[in-house]
């Protein structure tokens, strides 16, 4: 008999945590995490922060605290969800560790084994691996520059009455760095209606634009409760907090508030004081924005080197804003053979085989470019161009 779980057999290691190791490599220049640039994090302010938290409510900040989380700090929230047109109050926001928490507990709410998640292709690795755990199956759903193939969607509904939900990053999407249309958005809602369907929306990158205008949030678009929608403070502030939040109808935000407190009482009371701090003295849009100027020229200046050193054969996504570039190549060459090679010419990102749940693609790669400064970005980039242009130096003979 195993002593272990039959659900344990699902779990693997993640790539991308995996792949992160490399960093420690001396002289290695990686693109692949989706790191934030720690040299821009607010330290000087939440040295200040955190020292009035302790000053002035030490006692409580180091004290248990309620479920739901810090009522100061999800009022902050509500109003950073009116930027995305969503109208909500803090008695619908639950703090969570982190929006990877909020995927582990949706798949813990919603799914049995066996039961469906429709997902986008290719679909965000850490929502696999959180969904994969409840022992689900996926059903990828193809995606064009403006989301989700509406009539493939609703096709694949009807194929699978035992889906749960449409789980979505509709906001420069992890790995592919597409948007949603507002009308894909307004199809969407219209057809988890029809078929009483779950969505969640996870958005960590959204308030990263760095062109066009902003869409609203399907949040906003939902008429019948049926969103939950996932956000974060990892990559417009600082990872290092854990700090994102659940945003539900009642019904649904109290499962995971159930879930919350068989899984950890709560997110950590000094870190909700601190943000909420922060966001009580200093201007937290002032910091995106600085956030928006440095990471748009490192995008531009990635997209300018892949043209100049990727070969033609290669084809990227320019997204609009959040943090990665999406690659396809031709289909002979193998991303994870070809990172083998790059590593030993100091060069990481992601094989992008992973963020498909079901198919073997292993001609695809996704490019971070917020973490690396603009010097390394240059020199990363021809790298990795060499290796191409040499993979493909047979065909172009």
């Amino acid at each position: 008999m195993s002593r272990y779980s039959e659900r344990m057999t699902t779990i693997k290691a993640s790539e991308i945590r995996e792949i992160l190791k490399l960093t420690q490599i001396e002289g290695l220049i990686s693109f692949a995490g989706g790191l934030p640039a720690p040299e821009l994090f607010p330290l000087e302010a939440m040295e200040a922060v955190s020292k009035e938290v302790i000053h002035n409510d030490g006692k409580l900040a180091l004290q248990y605290s309620t479920t739901e989380g810090f009522k100061p700090l999800r009022n902050h929230i509500v109003n950073r969800m009116s930027k995305m047109q969503v109208k909500t109050t803090y008695e619908n926001i639950l703090i969570t560790n982190g929006s990877q928490q909020g995927l582990d507990f949706s798949g813990k709410i919603f799914l049995d084994p066996d039961d469906i998640v429709i997902c986008e292709s290719p679909s965000y690795l850490g929502a696999i691996n959180a969904f994969n755990t409840y022992q689900c199956q996926f059903r990828e759903v193809e995606t064009d520059d403006y989301g989700m193939k509406m009539d493939i969607l609703e096709q694949t509904i009807i194929d699978n009455p035992n889906a749960k939900f449409i789980y979505i990053v509709p906001d420069f999407q992890n790995p592919s760095g597409k948007t949603w249309s507002l009308n894909r958005r307004e199809e969407l809602i219209t057809l988890a209606n029809k078929y009483d369907l779950i969505i969640i929306e996870d958005n960590p990158y959204g308030e990263l634009r760095y062109e066009g205008e902003s869409l609203p949030a399907v949040k906003s678009l939902d008429t019948k409760g049926c969103v939950v929608y996932l956000g974060t403070f990892s990559k417009t502030f600082a990872p290092g907090l854990r700090i994102g939040w659940v945003c539900a109808e009642d019904e649904i935000l109290n499962k995971y508030i159930l879930i919350k407190q068989a899984s950890d009482l709560q997110t950590s009371s000094i870190n909700q004081r601190e943000l909420s701090a922060y966001l009580d003295k200093y201007d937290l849009d002032t910091h995106i924005k600085k956030l928006i100027s440095v990471y748009k020229v490192r995008r531009d200046l990635m997209l300018d080197m892949m043209h100049k050193s990727f070969p033609k054969q290669a084809k990227y996504t320019v997204p609009e804003g959040g943090l990665f570039i999406w690659v396809e190549l031709p289909e002979q060459i193998d991303t994870n053979a070809l990172m083998v090679k790059a590593v030993k010419n100091k060069v990481a990102f992601v094989p992008g085989g992973s963020f498909f749940p079901n198919s073997d693609t292993k001609n695809t790669m996704r490019l971070n470019f917020s973490n690396m400064n603009e010097k390394n970005i240059l020199i990363g980039i021809k790298r990795l161009g060499i290796l191409l242009n040499e993979e493909l130096l047979p065909e172009r003979k």
